[in-house]
């Protein structure tokens, strides 16, 4: 290659040198002396030093030349190679971070989106955020995709590190001594959970004895739970993802409207939990405390030593110790007013009792978390409640459970063959005298198809059915990808929870606040959920203008905390965003029936004595995990399925308490969730449910 660029230049500079000397009307006139010229001008121009005089010192000065163009040309390269193979390095990723008190994010999944998200939105403010993502894929592709479907703020910067977050010296290369905090992301495989102990085993292994970040942790299963809290040490909170999603869709069939209300909640983008000092409140009351803090929403008490008491009685005296939980746009204290002179006690609306009959709830579709689903609708269940569980022909990562004979009534499960998306399978069944439909997509990466395809055209067909009637269908969708909840044809009365979301919002609550720990433990961990959304009748008047501080103190008398309201609107598009949290105690406004306030209750005690177990039980060491009653494989040996068709009956066995938790610092690691229900026994039509046709399901709405 040198020589042909070599002959190459020649034959340029050469004639064209010649070309130049001969057309020179200066240029000597004899032979010799115009190549002498000739030779000059090449040298010249190839910088050989043209040297004039006997032949041997012109090829001496040309052969120097050609050493130092090789000597140049070699320095040129061996630059060019190093910055080559530096950039080279730096695009793959291996390159070691910089930064101190950063976030550290390891693995990837579709909740590396909203983590990262959040984490910046929550970094806002700092002169250099910094947020550093190690996975084992290609870094230039984790920024494209990050950047692409993130707005990044100023001043933010976005690393990406390639390597095994369960590799030792692969960590060392996002300095996670340095950083303030570390989440562990479960990522999309079968192995997941055993590659986020893995990865918590090599955080701990190279941090040693250092204290080192808090470290927030995600696992699917809830076998892998006692191990990755062990794994993930004093400073480690282990939150259980399938378990997590499970509870926030049987909560938004029951209360429609909490998934938006849980988002605004648990971002950085408005309100969220925060903790004060309550030393200026000492001695008064907690419903008197409530009503000292114009900005903000008081929820509950934490102790100096012991766990937060959300929703405590009204009369409870607040001490000089204690510190309150309180739901406000920032976590600075504003100076303390008395507000109880904004009360109207003439607008408070006289209490009535709420009862809540059997219900029937509709599930469209299987997958993980449909065992837990029906754990727990059968463990809160009233008497006479119905399920309905219509899972389509194709093969399902999750088998469908057998048919169970417990011991009361208080839940009728019956399995129904047919495919969701066919307009006449759900025109058959009775749509509009359930109180609830769940809809269930199949998990990732099971199929060729994307997970939400299948959830997007049951969402379809339900709406051209509500079209068709004229009504709305109570329906909650479970999607994958947030990016699909645009896409999602949703009715006025349905809602959309995206599978991973509520997760991946408490990770990063946690990994920022870690004290929240404990106070969001007891939010997501109680009995049918702690949040809800209420009529505004319940509270106030209908019509009647009155201050927030009338709702505070109509809700503080029903053992209950508002804190927000969402009003009423008859346009479906506003449904998502019309949650105001935390709003001016002293705010007044007209409350119209259509109202609805969005409160924290206290766990309800079981509907029936013996009846089913709590969800939610106390540990040892005094946290709660959820817990649910015993389904082992020993409590499913009822009756076969192999008619056409199969009812379930049954209700939970007496309760268990949850193993004794690592350390009471590490909440929502305790969970002891249901064991997922074995495989069934497959029925004469060698499907994975029993062949019912309509006719043969003659219970009435």
């Amino acid at each position: 290659m040198l020589g042909w660029l070599s002959a190459c230049c020649l034959c340029v500079v050469v004639p064209v040198s010649a070309l130049l000397v001969w057309t020179d009307p200066s240029s000597p006139h004899t032979f010799t002396g115009r190549l002498v010229i000739v030779w000059r001008t090449s040298a010249e121009t190839l910088r050989l030093n043209g040297v004039t005089g006997a032949p041997l010192r012109m090829l001496l000065s040309a052969l120097l030349g050609v050493i130092a163009l090789l000597c140049v040309s070699t320095l040129i390269g061996v630059i060019t190679t190093g910055l080559g193979d530096r950039l080279t390095e730096l695009r793959r990723g291996r390159s070691t971070v910089l930064e101190r008190q950063h976030a550290v994010v390891l693995g990837w999944s579709d909740q590396v989106f909203t983590v990262v998200g959040e984490l910046l939105a929550a970094r806002t403010g700092r002169s250099r955020e910094v947020v550093a993502v190690l996975a084992h894929r290609d870094p230039a592709e984790m920024d494209e995709s990050l950047r692409a479907a993130l707005a990044l703020p100023g001043g933010a910067r976005l690393v990406c590190r390639t390597g095994s977050p369960s590799d030792p010296r692969a960590l060392e290369v996002v300095a996670p001594h340095a950083a303030g905090s570390v989440l562990v992301l479960p990522v999309e495989d079968p192995d997941a959970d055993p590659q986020v102990v893995r990865a918590l085993l090599a955080l701990r292994a190279l941090l040693g004895r250092q204290p080192g970040p808090p470290v927030v942790a995600a696992v699917r299963d809830a076998r892998y739970l006692p191990a990755a809290r062990l794994a993930a040490g004093p400073r480690g909170t282990v939150l259980e993802t399938e378990l997590t999603t499970a509870r926030l869709l049987v909560q938004s069939a029951r209360r429609p409207g909490l998934p938006a209300a849980l988002r605004d909640l648990l971002d950085f983008a408005g309100a969220e939990f925060h903790v004060r000092d309550a030393t200026a409140l000492a001695g008064l009351t907690f419903k008197d405390a409530a009503l000292h803090l114009d900005d903000a929403a008081v929820v509950g008490l934490l102790p100096p030593e012991g766990r937060p008491t959300l929703t405590p009685p009204a009369e409870t005296v607040v001490t000089a110790t204690d510190r309150l939980i309180v739901v406000a746009h920032d976590d600075s204290a504003a100076a303390s007013a008395d507000l109880r002179a904004h009360v109207d006690p003439t607008a408070v609306a006289p209490p009535v009792p709420r009862t809540e009959g059997p219900v029937r709830t509709l599930l469209l579709g299987w997958n993980r978390r449909a065992p837990l689903i029906v754990h727990i609708l059968r463990a809160t269940a009233r008497t006479g409640s119905t399920l309905d569980i219509l899972t389509g022909p194709h093969p399902d990562p999750e088998p469908i459970p057998p048919s169970e004979s417990l011991s009361s009534g208080r839940l009728d499960t019956t399995f129904h063959p047919g495919d969701p998306v066919r307009p006449e399978v759900l025109r058959a069944l009775d749509l509009f005298g359930y109180d609830s439909v769940l809809v269930l997509g199949p998990d990732a990466h099971t199929g060729p198809e994307q997970p939400d395809d299948r959830t997007l055209l049951t969402l379809l067909m339900l709406r051209s059915i509500e079209e068709e009637h004229g009504r709305a269908l109570p329906v909650v969708a479970e999607l994958s990808d947030p990016r699909s909840r645009p896409l999602a044809p949703l009715g006025p009365a349905a809602d959309v929870v995206v599978r991973g979301e509520l997760t991946a919002l408490l990770m990063t609550q946690i990994s920022h606040n870690p004290p929240l720990a404990p106070v969001f433990e007891e939010v997501f961990a109680t009995r049918g959920g702690a949040l809800a959304l209420y009529p505004v009748g319940d509270y106030l008047r209908p019509g009647r203008e009155a201050s927030f501080a009338t709702v505070v103190a109509a809700a503080l008398a029903r053992g209950e905390c508002a804190i927000g309201y969402r009003p009423g609107s008859a346009d479906p598009v506003l449904r998502d965003h019309g949650v105001r949290l935390a709003p001016r105690t002293s705010e007044r406004r007209t409350w119209n029936a259509a109202d609805e306030i969005l409160v924290l209750t206290r766990p309800e005690p079981p509907s029936e004595p013996g009846g089913g177990s709590e969800i939610s039980a106390r540990t040892e060491t005094g946290a709660e995990s959820l817990t649910g009653s015993e389904t082992g494989p020993e409590s499913l040996t009822g009756t076969e399925i192999g008619s056409e068709t199969s009812t379930v009956t049954g209700t939970g066995t007496e309760p268990r308490p949850a193993p004794q938790s690592a350390s009471a610092a590490e909440p929502f690691a305790g969970t002891d969730a249901p064991n997922p229900l074995p495989g069934m026994r497959r029925g004469q039509d060698g499907g994975g449910s029993p062949a019912v046709t309509p006719e043969d399901d003659r219970r009435t709405p």
